[in-house]
């Protein structure tokens, strides 16, 4: 028996005294360890891991980047370990710190965000799957919510986040301080062996509003802009890249990946269906790849001057 599995143990313990719980460790758990990366979440966290449920996985980890709010308290509410991560702006982020930092004595790993929910089809089918099926790492579906519904339409949300550890990482992205996210966000693992697709769903919901939404994609903008531009320097950048990946950045070069984004979530996609929060998501989405684009002209004058 581990460490990390006696401390998580004893943690559980002693909260499920307090609290008169059930044991978290009580019947079949899956050889899991999820794995959830976090900043000031105190109104995201208590739902993500209240969705995981007490007797699902070996362990649940909380990877913190130095909280201020009551995140770790309510983590260590739930059973949860946590890990403090302080990120130095070079490679490896939070995930691949994690995952090359500290040993993970699960067959797998599960990388869930705080506003991500498992839901009981999801864990129904996860036992299924992983019973049955033998590949290195499995792509997670998700539900996105918007101004407090879940869209039927838009582009969907779909994330290579389940594999088996050792059996990869988050790609490798050299960094000097040139982005302020100390977190793998657009970066995908980068897998030995085969990949499934688990379809049952995943909630995403976040409910920090929509002031959170953009400012967080305002950052994201800043990281894909320079992101971009290192990668055209380099030829072999595209070498683990996903087809979405490469189509992106394809488009990145051009204008028109502005109006196409928008035509992709409203009409291929069908954002229409969601009627006026299905158009106003659509034009959000749109609106972030309109900054990424203006932000590379940006840097590019800048790099002349």
């Amino acid at each position: 028996m581990t460490n990390s599995y006696l401390t998580l143990e004893r943690e559980t313990t002693f909260v499920r005294k307090k609290m008169d719980q059930p044991p978290v460790f009580s019947g079949d758990l899956l050889d899991i360890t999820i794995a959830i990366p976090v900043k000031n979440e105190e109104i995201n966290l208590p739902k993500c891991l209240a969705a995981i449920g007490k007797n699902l996985v070996r362990n649940v980890v909380v990877l913190d980047s130095g909280s201020t709010d009551r995140t770790k308290e309510i983590a260590h509410e739930f059973g949860a370990e946590v890990i403090e991560f302080v990120w130095d702006g070079k490679f490896p982020k939070k995930r691949n710190w994690y995952l090359r930092s500290h040993q993970v004595h699960t067959k797998w790993v599960l990388f869930l965000d705080a506003d991500e929910y498992l839901t009981p089809e999801f864990k129904k089918e996860l036992k299924t799957t992983l019973s049955r099926e033998n590949k290195a790492g499995y792509w997670l579906n998700y539900t996105v919510y918007f101004l407090g519904k879940q869209l039927k339409g838009g582009y969907p949300l779909k994330k290579l986040a389940l594999f088996q550890v050792n059996s990869g990482e988050y790609e490798h992205i050299e960094e000097d301080y040139w982005s302020k996210l100390d977190m793998e966000v657009h970066e995908h693992p980068i897998i030995k062996g085969d990949i499934g697709t688990i379809k049952s769903k995943i909630d995403h919901q976040d409910f920090k509003g929509t002031s959170n939404f953009i400012l967080k994609h305002n950052e994201y903008a800043s990281w894909e802009a320079a992101r971009f531009l290192k990668a055209v320097q380099r030829p072999d950048a595209a070498e683990h890249w996903t087809l979405k990946q490469k189509l992106k950045y394809r488009l990145m070069k051009s204008v028109f990946i502005i109006p196409l984004f928008f035509l992709g979530s409203y009409v291929l996609y069908r954002g229409f269906r969601d009627g006026s929060r299905g158009f106003a998501h659509a034009i959000l989405r749109m609106s972030y790849y309109t900054q990424i684009y203006c932000k590379i002209k940006e840097n590019k004058r800048d790099t002349k001057r």
